[in-house]
């Protein structure tokens, strides 16, 4: 698959004794409405969902993704998004060795709140954690709909793709525009999160001693992130 190249031939290739993925904690922040659960599902289920109720919460789901040099299996939190879930942020992101911040491109406000989750990783979570500043909703930006008639006039951008790559880069962080609705970019984004975790970290978590993240699917307690009600599936990525 072309999203999947190979790493460069320097890098050392990453083979858990065990013969079974590596995993690795991903977690999901954005506000409300932005399109989290929708990215996820389409990644995980291949599907997309017609308004989608919020998450409660938080839901926990599972997906592998295999490279040339790495196999990895990805224990995904994805968190609600209103404002009063935001205390409760720090369970689901402490010891995460990767976060996905999605915004929504035709809520330029959704970006500004980004960039606070963004600030907040960098300060708080693991010094190596990957970030991806993701842009979702490409499908309601011009050229990107379905209907090949679109204009100018369905055009809802209200954050241009350069003005994002600009601050990510600044940032230090990955950056893809993606639709949950149409699937675009969706496993290149994972893809490129796969490739930049270091390989010190997937070499100390294939050793038998190694412990990955654990957590529960589906909609669940706040107070208690850690029950096992585990979903997987094989990724195209």
């Amino acid at each position: 698959m072309s999203e999947a190249e190979s790493a460069s031939g320097t890098q050392r290739t990453i083979v858990s004794p065990t013969g079974k993925a590596t995993q690795v904690k991903l977690v999901l922040l954005g506000e409300s409405g932005v399109g989290k659960s929708s990215l996820v599902m389409r990644f995980v289920n291949r599907e997309y969902i017609e308004n989608r109720e919020p998450t409660i919460g938080a839901a926990f789901l599972t997906q592998k993704c295999h490279l040339d040099d790495r196999s990895i299996k990805f224990e995904i939190w994805d968190t609600a998004g209103q404002e009063r879930f935001h205390s409760l942020a720090p369970m689901y992101y402490r010891n995460a060795q990767a976060a996905i911040i999605v915004y929504d491109i035709t809520k330029a406000s959704t970006l500004d709140k980004a960039k606070s989750w963004a600030k907040e990783l960098q300060r708080q979570a693991n010094s190596g954690i990957v970030i991806a500043l993701v842009g979702n909703k490409l499908d309601l930006a011009e050229g990107e709909s379905e209907d090949d008639n679109s204009s100018t006039e369905d055009n809802e951008r209200q954050v241009s793709e350069e003005d994002a790559q600009a601050y990510a880069d600044e940032a230090g962080l990955l950056f893809k525009e993606t639709s949950a609705k149409t699937s675009k970019n969706v496993d290149a984004i994972f893809t490129e999160i796969a490739k930049k975790i270091p390989s010190e970290y997937l070499f100390s978590a294939s050793r038998p001693d190694g412990r990955g993240a654990r957590g529960a699917h589906g909609n669940i307690d706040l107070m208690q992130p850690t029950t096992e009600q585990r979903s997987s599936g094989n990724c195209a990525c």
